[in-house]
């Protein structure tokens, strides 16, 4: 082997190797303190963008969790108010049946069209109060609910507004047949209100059939849309995620590697001093 004081190519062989040793190092141990193989586009420029693409779906996933959210809370509160407005109902068939005895004096009559006035008024009340982020599913004109269904909000899931108000002074519902001002104080009055009243009673049975439908088709949608979020993380996991046993078992590899090639280097740079051997 040639020596020169100029030039020492065994160490820049391990000066070399040195370098490589450290550039993987300084690899294994950001793989360590992130936990991902893959954290920037240089560490492998396909993989980061597949992910960064998957990331983009999780994101617009875990947005559409929050409409369904309150998309079935506003289902729950129109589905409360009106289970609520169905018991009423009843009581004020149960009110008007009292009223449309014969046998009853007026001031009897009078006392139970207190009632009955009282529960329709409240039927009002809460009609009004059934309100939830602004939306009102069971008022006069309420608005349509709708939720988004995908990431990109191509799709939606759209539930149509329930009328449960009553008709104007006189005159009939959609769902509710009683007119606004109805009462029992006479006979007759009573005997029309029963009649309205387990129409309405019915009508107000398909709509409670309907949100609930409504509320479990958001719940289905919940459900799915989790396990849809749930895959495309593990996805994530799999392009980026380090395998840590592997990771730590190398950097311990790595480590004594480090100091093997620092030993090369060395015993490299002592080669020349061979040299002042041969002028003594």
């Amino acid at each position: 082997m040639t020596l020169s004081v100029n030039t020492n190519a065994g160490a820049m062989i391990a000066l070399q190797n040195l370098r490589e040793t450290n550039a993987r190092l300084e690899v294994v141990q950001r793989q360590i303190s992130t936990g991902l193989k893959v954290s920037s586009a240089k560490d492998n420029g396909a993989i980061y963008a597949i992910a960064q693409g998957m990331r983009a779906k999780v994101a617009g996933y875990n947005v559409v969790k929050q409409s369904l959210d309150r998309g079935t809370s506003v289902v729950d509160v129109a589905i409360a108010a009106s289970e609520s407005i169905s018991d009423l109902l009843i009581e004020m068939r149960e009110t008007a049946l009292a009223a449309s005895d014969r046998s009853l004096d007026q001031q009897s009559r009078n006392a139970l069209n207190e009632d009955f006035v009282q529960l329709r008024d409240q039927i009002k009340t809460i009609i009004e109060n059934a309100e939830f982020n602004g939306i009102n599913l069971i008022k006069s004109g309420g608005d349509n609910l709708s939720v988004l269904a995908n990431d990109d909000g191509s799709s939606r899931i759209t539930f149509a507004a329930e009328d449960l108000s009553y008709g104007p002074p006189g005159g009939p519902g959609t769902n509710i047949i009683l007119s606004e001002d109805a009462t029992v104080s006479a006979f007759v009055n009573a005997d029309l209100a029963i009649s309205e009243l387990d129409s309405s009673i019915d009508n107000v049975g398909a709509v409670l059939a309907r949100l609930g439908s409504a509320s479990k088709r958001l719940e289905i949608q919940r459900s799915f849309t989790d396990k849809l979020t749930d895959a495309l993380e593990k996805g994530i996991g799999n392009l980026v995620d380090v395998d840590m046993a592997k990771a730590a078992a190398e950097l311990q590899a790595l480590q004594v590697k480090q100091q093997l090639g620092i030993q090369a280097l060395s015993i490299a740079n002592q080669s020349p001093q061979i040299l002042l051997q041969l002028f003594r």
